[in-house]
């Protein structure tokens, strides 16, 4: 019965102090077995049975830790800064002690913790893993807001402390929320531990002191690009003129190096595309402001365009010169072969940044969930809650937005200028919409990244400040980039088949905006990485820094866990005649509607209407049903162009719209309710869908090997995806971020209102019959 082991740095799982714990006793009970009683008038005699229990291990069945030694790995460059003992990772659930013991350490690169955490252990073949960031790691750059806890009291966590908290509960950009009980850590470790994190996550930094040139120095020997990676980065003149070829734009518009070195303007791209009469002198006139650069080319010869706005002057005489210059432009693309271009103003007649960023501050809230409790009192406030935010509406505007201009190229052949202060926010996201609508290339995995490096990259956006990477200025972070991977979600939930990878694929690509060992998501400008790299070199005669980019995904995944970003329901562009393709439409995607208060789609369509039980339809669809019915009318033009595309069946291989009426616009379950556990469907969700139509895909593949004796890599990495599935001892909605949580103590619906779903058991009896493991 003595005390812990003492903490040691060496990283073991202790125990923390056993604390005494007195029980009453009445009368001389059970508990008080050693004390005589007293007779008639004396006082009841003093407690005296103690039992060196911790509190925690009243309220679970924990098994007796054993003494492991945990190993922190570092990457390359990686140091570790500061650490702590017999800390508990504790489960988010009423509040519980309950979780496991541990180490917490932080470093120039993440927050770890690490514990002997024995059901990681078990799912370790089959659970989607990231090489580079662990369950409980936590890059500092994906940390969003610290909390501490003193006396049942949570405050928000900054600068120095006059008072350390007893419990640290730390929200994640991704959504996780991670509480760190700190009751039975040493106080000295306690001060340094809760300091060092608050310092390396929320102080400002300098760009040279990101972690992504740390790892790239030290990984210098290590490094390779993936030769199977075939994204074109385009920062080479033979890129864009590969583009313009593939869109048959080169024609009308000319690839130019004016700007090689940077020598005219910072903003833009070594290279880039303009219209071909376009004097190169005048690309230089203003600093690169008001020129027309080429996006895109629509297979009619119709083309989008995009230009920065001239800077604001007060001089007249300027005034007038910027006018002459304009119109000078303007005539230029306005004659054959360019005919009528449109201007869309995106400054003025769109959304601005601001909404943006107050609508996700407040969607983002509704995620990250500390406990069971608060998810369930929330519960009834979830409909006002998610309108209030109007995120879900500033992604119907968006996909409207492109819609129209689609329409336009499409429909009118009428060429579109896009028209931004600097060309480098919205412009990004509408150009970058349009063009997955509307070409086939851009919905490949190698055409999707593509579009990213020359809608987003090189054109400018600042990711560096969008993503507050430098934690210099809240008010230049938002979050624009997720909002295009949102809609592109949309379009891919709704035309699966149209799509070469998963939304898996998007999760993962949301997350790697934090993780600082790729440089895709890091820099504000290609001016900017290119300046850095060089600089950056230690030995000034020395190779400039090899930096990593997203796109090798190896770099975070096995093979065997790529298969996820892969769709095996993409449709490849069919070979057959008009009257053959028809039936190729999977109708079954179109079933995957929320219940609709006013349209015109069949009401036995429900949300999930096969795969889900009633919890998933009180999250997603029930509440949804009644959000964001716009009354705004569509113009006539883009009613008739956009409801005669809607009434055919969808062609995967051309223009592809979405449903932006009121309810097909739906929340992105797998990014933003991957770690509520509440949430989870045990058996059901997408993956369940996913996982028949794989075994009927398996089937008849085996036929077709039976008959034409012949074996397809495509079909091998199916059936990889197959067995992955397969494997998972109990799948849930959740996957493949999670095979199996725990469930809440809580009912699993609110207790008021939902009689009419039936009792508990009834509730669990039907979750049973979800998952029949006999064939998994």
């Amino acid at each position: 019965m003595g005390g812990a082991p003492a903490a040691s740095a060496g990283g073991r799982c202790e125990r923390p102090p056993l604390l005494p714990r007195v029980a009453a006793s009445q009368g001389g009970g059970m508990l008080g077995k050693g004390v005589v009683g007293g007779g008639g008038g004396t006082k009841a005699p003093k407690p005296s049975f103690v039992s060196y229990v911790r509190p925690e291990e009243i309220h679970t069945n924990e098994k007796e830790i054993t003494e492991k030694e945990v190993t922190l790995h570092l990457l390359p460059g990686e140091q570790l800064l500061c650490e702590a003992n017999t800390v508990l990772k504790c489960v988010q659930e009423d509040s519980c002690q309950r979780g496991i013991y541990g180490r917490l350490v932080c470093t120039d690169f993440k927050i770890a913790f690490l514990g002997d955490d024995e059901s990681t252990l078990e799912n370790d073949e089959t659970q989607f893993k990231n090489k580079v960031i662990g369950e409980n790691d936590i890059t500092l750059h994906c940390v969003d807001q610290i909390y501490g806890v003193f006396d049942e009291k949570k405050k928000a966590l900054f600068g120095q402390l006059k008072k350390y908290p007893e419990k640290l509960i730390i929200h994640c950009k991704d959504l996780r929320v991670f509480h760190f009980c700190l009751r039975y850590t040493k106080e000295e470790e306690v001060k340094r531990i809760v300091s060092g994190i608050i310092h390396h996550t929320q102080s400002p930094k300098l760009l040279k002191r990101l972690f992504l040139f740390s790892y790239a120095a030290a990984a210098q020997n290590s490094t390779a690009a993936d030769p199977k990676n075939h994204t074109v980065m385009f920062d080479t003149l033979k890129d864009w003129c590969w583009e313009l070829e593939r869109t048959k734009g080169n024609v009308k518009f000319k690839a130019v190096s004016i700007n090689e070195g940077y020598r005219v303007c910072e903003r833009l791209p070594a290279y880039f595309v303009v219209p071909t009469p376009l004097p190169e002198e005048d690309v230089s006139r203003f600093q690169g402001h008001g020129i027309p650069i080429w996006c895109w080319s629509c297979h009619n010869g119709c083309a989008l365009l995009k230009m920065s706005a001239l800077p604001k002057e007060q001089d007249d005489g300027i005034l007038q010169v910027q006018k002459n210059f304009l119109d000078g432009i303007y005539k230029t693309i306005h004659r054959p072969p360019y005919e009528i271009v449109k201007t869309e103003d995106l400054s003025s007649n769109f959304l601005s940044l601001q909404e943006i960023q107050t609508a996700y501050s407040k969607f983002k809230q509704l995620f990250l969930i500390d406990n069971s409790t608060e998810f369930w009192d929330t519960d009834i406030k979830w409909f006002s809650l998610l309108e209030s935010s109007s995120w879900l509406d500033i992604i119907r505007r968006c996909l409207k937005k492109a819609i129209e201009i689609a329409e336009c190229l499409e429909a009118q052949n009428v060429n579109i200028l896009l028209l931004e202060e600097n060309a480098s926010d919205l412009c990004c996201l509408i150009s970058s919409l349009v063009q997955v609508m509307m070409d086939p290339h851009c919905r490949t995995r190698f055409g999707f990244q593509s579009l990213v490096q020359k809608e987003w990259i090189m054109g400018g956006h600042c990711f560096l400040d969008r993503c507050n990477h430098l934690r210099q200025s809240d008010k230049e972070e938002v979050p624009v980039f997720l909002l295009f991977l949102d809609c592109v979600w949309q379009l891919l939930h709704q035309h699966p088949p149209a799509f070469e990878f998963t939304e898996t694929y998007l999760t993962v690509l949301s997350d790697s905006l934090y993780i600082p060992i790729f440089s895709t998501f890091f820099f504000n400008s290609p001016h900017q990485k290119d300046g850095n790299v060089g600089r950056e070199s230690q030995d000034t005669q020395s190779k400039p820094l090899n930096l990593l980019t997203v796109w090798d995904w190896s770099v975070q995944f096995e093979p065997k866990a790529q298969t996820l970003l892969r769709n095996p329901l993409y449709v490849e562009k069919p070979k057959l005649d008009k009257g053959q393709r028809k039936g190729t439409h999977c109708k079954h995607q179109r079933q995957l509607s929320l219940p609709l208060t006013q349209s015109k789609s069949s009401p036995k369509r429900g949300f999930f209407r096969e795969e889900t039980d009633h919890l998933i339809k009180n999250l997603l669809g029930k509440r949804i049903s009644k959000l964001i019915n716009s009354s705004e009318e569509l113009q006539d033009s883009f009613r008739e162009f956009y409801d005669s595309w809607h009434s055919k069946p969808a062609s995967y291989h051309g223009l592809l719209l979405p449903h932006i009426e009121g309810p097909e616009i739906k929340v992105w379950a797998q990014r933003y309710l991957r770690w509520i556990p509440e949430a989870q469907i045990l058996g059901g969700g997408r993956v369940a869908t996913t996982n028949k139509l794989l075994e009927m895909m398996e089937e008849v593949q085996c036929l077709q090997e039976k008959i034409e004796e012949k074996h397809h890599s495509q079909e091998a990495l199916q059936a990889e995806a197959t067995s992955l599935l397969r494997n998972s001892v109990r799948l849930s909605s959740l996957f493949p971020f999670a095979l199996l949580q725990r469930h809440s103590s809580k009912p699993v619906l609110p207790t008021s209102g939902w009689k009419a779903l039936g009792d508990e058991e009834d509730l669990a009896r039907r979750e049973d019959e979800f998952v029949d493991l006999g064939d998994v």
